[in-house]
């Protein structure tokens, strides 16, 4: 069995589908469905049950899970708060780093492979660089604190030498189907996207550092499927451990970005620069760049897709679809 936290989310549900593309269905999902539309996200998935994550912590701290944990080939735990503007601390503390911590503890007790998502926001500003090398992890400083919650969690794995015990994945700006959920959270092609039908242009934030023009400023953006490609090779690959970054290596703009949707619709391009909201200034990354060395030396074969082509399958595939969730269509 592999339990995927997180596994009605963006990213879990994804990485379900591809291990349902592998022929893997003897899965544990564990989330929060609550009132939101994520559980559209588990309709077209083959997996064996779901549990949501309180009672599957509480089953994990009381070491009483109703599944043979012999059988537990690995735990995925995508689960946490993924939200770079939430501003409760104490509870991005407890259900990012704590809830993390011991999940991994026990998988490690029970000699169960654990691989969890980290973050590109534990870059911070990116001043001191994007290399996911261990020495230099523990100086990175986040500038929100969704991120530092992330690096809270990567600071204690490296502090008590466990990168050699399981792996970590540094997502930079992962898009692509499934992600319709997740409200002001999704990505800006999908808000491009329904922008672009209801109005036939664009709003982006001006820039406001003189290196940068408005709407040239640079992320490195990744498609999902190509992020569950290399998730399944590390979990094929359970030798293959430490804190990883997941991105293109390839940062484009977001004029790039916005190009590559109108194009994928068949429209000409129409964009408006908006001012940003104060709030968000002194929190804004204009440049990401995943250094991509260290997996690729590591065997993994994944190609990134370019921009372009995985706009256009997103677009056409997808976003122009009455149902457009992974299972349904690949």
């Amino acid at each position: 069995m592999i339990i995927v936290t997180g596994g009605a989310g963006f990213i879990g549900s994804a990485f379900v589908w591809k291990l349902n593309s592998e022929g893997i269905d003897d899965i544990l999902i564990v989330d929060h469905l609550g009132t939101s539309d994520k559980w559209k996200n588990l309709v077209n998935l083959r997996f064996a049950d779901y549990i949501h994550k309180e009672d599957f912590f509480s089953m994990v701290y009381d070491d009483d899970l109703p599944v043979d944990v012999d059988g537990v080939e690995a735990v995925v735990h995508m689960g946490a708060c993924s939200s770079t503007t939430e501003r409760d601390a104490d509870y991005l503390w407890e259900n990012n780093f704590h809830y993390t911590r011991t999940l991994a503890e026990w998988a490690l007790d029970h000699d169960i492979r654990f691989i969890y998502a980290s973050s590109a926001a534990t870059y911070g500003d990116g001043s001191q660089g994007f290399s996911d090398d261990h020495g230099k992890i523990p100086a990175l400083k986040p500038i929100n604190m969704y991120g530092y919650s992330k690096q809270v969690f990567d600071g204690w794995a490296l502090r008590q030498k466990l990168e050699k015990k399981m792996a970590g994945i540094k997502f930079f700006n992962v898009f692509g189907p499934n992600e319709y959920h997740k409200g002001d959270m999704t990505s800006v092609i999908f808000k491009a996207f329904h922008q672009i039908r209801e109005t036939g242009k664009v709003r982006l934030f001006k820039s406001y550092l003189p290196q940068y023009p408005d709407g040239g400023q640079m992320r490195d953006f990744v498609y999902v499927k190509d992020c569950v490609n290399a998730m399944w090779w590390l979990l094929r690959n359970p030798k293959t451990n430490g804190v990883f970054n997941l991105g293109t290596g390839k940062a484009r703009t977001w004029n790039d970005l916005i190009n590559a949707v109108y194009a994928a619709m068949g429209r000409k391009p129409n964009i408006e620069y908006i001012e940003m909201p104060e709030g968000l200034r002194n929190q804004y990354q204009y440049f990401t760049e995943a250094e991509m060395a260290k997996l690729k030396k590591a065997g993994c074969p994944v190609d990134f897709s370019a921009l372009e082509d995985s706009v256009r399958d997103y677009v056409c595939n997808y976003l122009q679809k009455s149902d457009s969730h992974l299972g349904n269509l690949e």
